[in-house]
């Protein structure tokens, strides 16, 4: 991918995910702004943010991070949200029976004792294929796959949503629901 899309996709993150006032912006409660706001803001800002880079960087992204509202005007990122004030709006869905997430041995020891936990998230994330976990937990080294019992949760009440580019999100999963690799 173009350095310069890469680039865009990082800032975009960082202000529709965690940081708008890096852009000079406030997000709407549903995580929602203004596509020429964001553009003045970010320019004003000292981040070279063009509509062209910003329409790149929604259509190349991989991993879907970003929605455009119908009409086009408006940008959100999907989830991985540490803003508590930002709702996504996201329906409860049943999820599939398991689910993965990828991670890395370092993290395994406080993972088999805390379970995984959302920590400045909103939410944690989950993919449903083994692929999908493999790709987000190497991004820190070797990848390490846990499944995750979604079904054996949802049937204890336990909430589940999908986000609009395919991410499972749930508050936590409790160590009991975890099925880790052998050694």
């Amino acid at each position: 991918m173009d350095q310069r899309i890469v680039k865009t996709s990082k800032f975009l993150s960082l202000v529709l995910r965690h940081r708008p006032d890096r852009a000079g912006v406030e997000l709407d409660p549903e995580g929602w702004v203004e596509i020429d706001r964001l553009i003045e803001g970010a320019n004003r800002k000292g981040a070279k943010l063009t509509l062209e880079a910003l329409h790149a960087a929604v259509a190349e992204n991989d991993k879907q991070r970003f929605a455009l509202s119908e009409d086009g005007s408006r940008i959100r990122a999907n989830q991985g949200h540490s803003l508590r004030t930002v709702d996504l709006r996201l329906e409860a869905r049943r999820p599939p029976e398991v689910l993965f997430h990828g991670t890395v041995e370092a993290f395994l020891t406080s993972i088999r004792k805390q379970g995984l936990l959302k920590r400045s998230r909103n939410h944690v994330h989950l993919s449903a294929d083994r692929e999908t976990a493999e790709k987000v937990g190497s991004r820190r080294g070797r990848a390490v796959i846990l499944e995750v019992a979604a079904g054996e949760m949802a049937a204890a009440g336990i909430e589940f949503f999908l986000s609009a580019n395919g991410v499972w999100l749930t508050e936590s999963v409790a160590p009991r629901y975890l099925r880790f690799p052998d050694a």
